[in-house]
């Protein structure tokens, strides 16, 4: 199950990145009075959590450097409730999908019927240890297809993402260290020219690559070690077998089916971008 978690990932991430990479949720979260994108960004993924404090965003959400949570949590539901963040950040998705696919692809049978299995996968999945995923477990499923088809693969996405944590957390991999790996697989170098990296302060980034230097992840060239590539791997393995449960809902023959009918609407997110 662990080669279908990782075959999932790459069909249902592209109908997620809409809500980061298009622009149609960005305008809608602007829209509200939300004022930059990053506002909309924190008030909206962290809605689902309900009205906690800036602390219990920066946990969940795990990646980001000290403060930045605080810099947007809770002014940005002080004017603007959580509910209508997280419902214009649906609205805003379900819209950038709906335009990349184009009527005759959002309208067929098949994403219909993706939609149907991605949501029994998607709502059948333990929330025990699962703070995001439970957040989103507690949003109605939408009825409109598509829109449900990219609510679906959002609560999959944050049920992975929980998992995910929970290795990073299991191998002492700091929030700001896993983007330096992250960048380190995709090849970028040096890592703090990442971008979400690259605004940190540099005595911030300097203790960050001195703990995984002192570690022995990256070299002093800030590259990878053999230790830190092999890390790397075995949290993404990792990763994967945490993210396998909601499909053991599905059938082989429905997991086949769900990846048969998937494959042409992610091949067109793919090819916009997701944008």
């Amino acid at each position: 199950m662990t080669h279908t978690a990782r075959r999932m990932f790459e069909l249902l991430e592209p109908i997620c990145l809409v809500t980061y990479f298009a622009d149609e949720c960005n305008e809608e979260l602007a829209a509200l009075g939300h004022r930059t994108y990053w506002d909309g960004y924190f008030a909206s993924r962290a809605a689902p959590l309900g009205r906690v404090p800036a602390q219990v965003v920066h946990a969940a959400f795990y990646s980001f450097a000290d403060g930045e949570a605080a810099r947007h949590i809770p002014s940005a539901w002080e004017t603007i409730p959580p509910e209508a963040s997280v419902a214009a950040r649906e609205r805003g998705s379900v819209a950038s999908v709906r335009r990349i696919l184009g009527d005759e692809l959002a309208g067929s049978p098949g994403l219909v019927r993706a939609a149907d299995l991605t949501t029994k996968a998607a709502t059948n999945a333990p929330t025990e240890g699962r703070v995001m995923y439970a957040g989103m477990r507690t949003l109605a499923v939408p009825s409109d297809p598509v829109a449900r088809l990219w609510h679906s693969a959002t609560m999959l996405r944050e049920h992975r993402g929980d998992g995910h944590v929970a290795a990073l957390v299991g191998a002492r991999i700091g929030g700001t260290q896993a983007h330096v790996l992250d960048a380190l697989a995709r090849g970028i170098h040096p890592p703090d020219s990442f971008g979400r990296l690259h605004h940190l302060p540099k005595e911030r980034l300097a203790a960050v690559m001195g703990g995984l230097r002192e570690r022995g992840l990256v070299d002093a060239d800030g590259r990878f070690t053999d230790a830190g590539r092999e890390l790397k791997e075995r949290i993404e393995a990792h990763t994967d077998e945490l993210a396998a449960p909601p499909y053991d809902a599905l059938s082989p023959a429905e997991l086949g089916e769900l990846v048969a009918e998937l494959e042409p609407i992610t091949a067109t997110l793919v090819a916009a971008g997701s944008r």
